[in-house]
């Protein structure tokens, strides 16, 4: 079946397909509702995608260490560690934080009155590696001689496990738009052949003046396969105006954070409609040809 011909039609051929009843709006708003969660579904997976690469990329080049000594060691402690770092090959920068930015990481935890200075609160110095790495296992036995209460901690323990958590948010996205695609195929091969089996009694009087089954198919294909690719429009057209209207980054933080589409990600849900005009097409002509053999 030439997709030209399908496009075409046949005036005649159509009225074998009901223009209208239960299994029109079915199709339509199967169409329109799985395309609808499959934007969705699209956004979770480039939101996830982008969010295991930004943790992957942030974590990967930088490492913390916690310096906990006295009042009186806190300020030598943390310039032997800063030496240490200078000489420390694979270290592009080291900065120890002040109490203002350990104030502000604490805050969201213990509010902000928060005193600093009657709590023996540890103090933090942030490095950032260059493209080599650096040898953590020796800069750890550097820090163990030259300032014993400094501790090294390359995010390795929690890195790994967000990482991991994105990337399987991500296939969990991708794997709901194929759950998608099939339950669509399910439904619509239901409404087909409910179709045919309604048109039981039209489809033997068109046998017997010499219709083939390739020309009645064709009219219930192409029926079906318009009908998915319009409400399957709706539906992409209604989800990328939910995702337009989802909280901002300012707004909703953490993991809604870049929950959308970006830059050319946003054509992307244009070439749902089509897909699912695909997906119709495959399964209508499937069923098309399994019902008229039964009814044969």
């Amino acid at each position: 079946m030439a997709l030209a011909d399908m496009l075409r039609g046949d005036k005649h051929a159509d009225r074998v397909v009901p223009p209208s009843g239960h299994t029109a709006w079915l199709t339509s708003f199967t169409a329109a509702t799985m395309t609808f969660l499959a934007v969705f579904a699209l956004a979770l997976s480039l939101a996830s995608g982008r969010l295991a690469d930004r943790w992957g990329d942030a974590l990967a080049r930088s490492a913390t260490i916690r310096i906990s000594a006295s009042t009186g060691q806190m300020d030598a402690q943390t310039r032997a560690v800063l030496d240490v770092l200078a000489t420390t090959p694979g270290v592009e920068r080291a900065r120890a934080m002040t109490d203002a930015e350990q104030r502000a990481l604490l805050e969201p935890w213990f509010g902000p009155d928060l005193p600093l200075d009657a709590l023996p609160i540890p103090r933090l110095i942030e490095i950032t590696e260059d493209g080599t790495g650096y040898d953590s296992e020796g800069l750890r036995q550097r820090l163990s001689a030259e300032a014993p209460g400094a501790v090294l901690d390359d995010h390795t323990r929690w890195r790994k496990p967000l990482v991991m958590a994105a990337g399987r948010l991500r296939l969990l996205g991708l794997m709901s738009i194929l759950l998608i695609g099939a339950t669509m195929a399910a439904m619509i091969t239901l409404a087909a052949n409910a179709a045919l089996a309604a048109n039981s009694q039209v489809i033997r009087v068109l046998r017997l003046v010499g219709a083939r089954d390739s020309y009645i198919a064709r009219a219930f294909v192409r029926r079906f396969t318009l009908r998915t690719l319009g409400g399957s429009a709706l539906g992409a057209t209604l989800g990328v105006i939910g995702v337009a209207f989802l909280p901002s980054a300012d707004v909703a933080g953490g993991f809604l954070t870049g929950l959308s589409f970006q830059g050319a990600g946003w054509l992307l849900p244009l070439a749902l409609p089509p897909l699912a005009a695909l997906v119709a097409f495959t399964a209508t002509r499937f069923a098309a040809f399994r019902k008229l053999k039964e009814l044969t």
